[in-house]
């Protein structure tokens, strides 16, 4: 099967690179043209847990219109980004292919289905940190156990081909992964997770082992993580409390060292970050479904104020 990676930055590159590595035929899909050149011209360095190979066979390009039509289309860029490329996306996309979400966030499969039917959609998410180390080179930080889980948002013979072969082709690459028949347990788990670390770390602009090490930080993530399970509770996704409690010395053992996404994007990159996915999406269905949540509710708010004045910022534009 042809595999289209929409948006190929840090995580991107580390989700190819698993696929690749496991025999998948890989179009990879960035603006950032020295990263597509230096992978066409000298194949892809991926680093993971103290080894690196040079993965070469990539196919690359700047958009996907100039891309055949895929198979299989897989979602990387922000959340907040899908339907800005979608247009172009849809030039790769046939009768039979599949579209695959595994960015950040919730509410990723409901964008899609304005694009394809819900029996041609996937949605997941990998439990991997991931760094661009510079063109070419991309480092995955895996937790241990599942490092990626993805599900049908309509269980169809389409999904159903493409999600074993994807599950295959991770597996032989390296990368544990789960295939279910209900993702939504683990999607929350994940986006519930994320919402804690990412938005407390780029408050506090510290590394997520600063965070937990720290008393008031510890209660910041956690208070994040309780309002995210009382939401996911009262959806009906289930109680994914445990699911985050049991994590919670793999996250700070494999990933303490890791500076979130989120936190990049506010402080060294100052870009638009995924806060609407992930803490705003939690505060949203909070107030839909009459469920408190305040410290999900003023992270949001804080990064949106900060998002919208980068050059305004003390000790920058304005000394």
């Amino acid at each position: 099967m042809k595999i289209a990676m929409i948006g190929s930055g840090a995580a991107g590159s580390v989700f190819a690179a698993y696929l690749r590595r496991g025999g998948a035929d890989m179009y990879l899909v960035d603006k950032y043209k020295a990263h597509m050149d230096k992978i066409a011209a000298e194949g892809l360095t991926f680093r993971c847990r103290g080894e690196e190979c040079v993965l070469t066979g990539f196919h690359t390009a700047e958009t996907a219109a100039e891309l055949p039509e895929m198979d299989i289309v897989i979602l990387m860029v922000k959340a907040t980004q899908t339907d800005e490329v979608m247009p172009e996306v849809m030039h790769c996309v046939g009768g039979g292919t599949v579209l695959c979400s595994l960015q950040n966030g919730i509410g990723n499969d409901e964008i899609l289905k304005k694009y394809v039917p819900g029996t041609r959609i996937m949605y997941g998410a990998g439990v991997i940190g991931t760094e661009l180390a510079g063109p070419g080179c991309c480092v995955s930080k895996p937790e241990d156990g599942v490092q990626m889980f993805f599900g049908a948002v309509e269980k169809s013979p389409e999904t159903d081909a493409a999600g074993r072969y994807l599950a295959e082709c991770f597996e032989r690459g390296g990368c544990h992964t789960s295939f279910e028949d209900d993702v939504r347990v683990l999607l929350w788990k994940k986006a519930v997770t994320n919402s804690g670390y990412n938005a407390v770390c780029a408050v506090t602009r510290l590394r997520l082992h600063y965070c937990m090490d720290n008393e008031w930080g510890m209660k910041l993530l956690m208070n994040v993580w309780r309002e995210g399970c009382a939401v996911a509770k009262a959806l009906g996704v289930g109680d994914i409390w445990p699911l985050i409690e049991g994590d919670i010395a793999n996250l700070r053992q494999n990933l303490g060292d890791y500076y979130p996404s989120m936190a990049q994007d506010a402080v060294l990159k100052h870009r638009q970050t995924e806060i609407d996915v992930l803490n705003g999406a939690i505060a949203m269905y909070g107030e839909r479904l009459g469920v408190p949540t305040p410290y999900n509710s003023v992270l949001a708010d804080l990064i949106r104020c900060i998002q919208a004045n980068y050059a305004n910022q003390y000790g920058e534009a304005n000394g």
